[in-house]
């Protein structure tokens, strides 16, 4: 499996997980600790600006899918 590969099986599985669940991985559920990090590593290469272009548009969907259910009440 080639890096380009495994960078969008990690990114399906994030934008899966946000559509599944209606909220963002959580830093309280270890299960969410390898989703974080992706994202985390992935937000220091763009504001770097190191992200390959292919994956820039896909990367900053993903963010803007993610702030829908910023902060978003579990409760509701």
């Amino acid at each position: 499996m080639t890096q380009d590969e495994r960078w969008l099986t990690r990114y399906n599985e994030v934008v899966d997980y946000i559509d599944s669940n209606h909220r963002n991985p959580s830093r309280h559920r270890i299960e969410d600790h390898d989703m974080l990090n992706w994202l985390k590593a992935n937000r220091k290469a763009l504001n770097a600006g190191k992200m390959k272009p292919e994956r820039l548009e896909m990367f900053r969907r993903l963010l803007s899918l993610m702030e829908e259910y910023k902060r978003k009440n579990q409760y509701e």
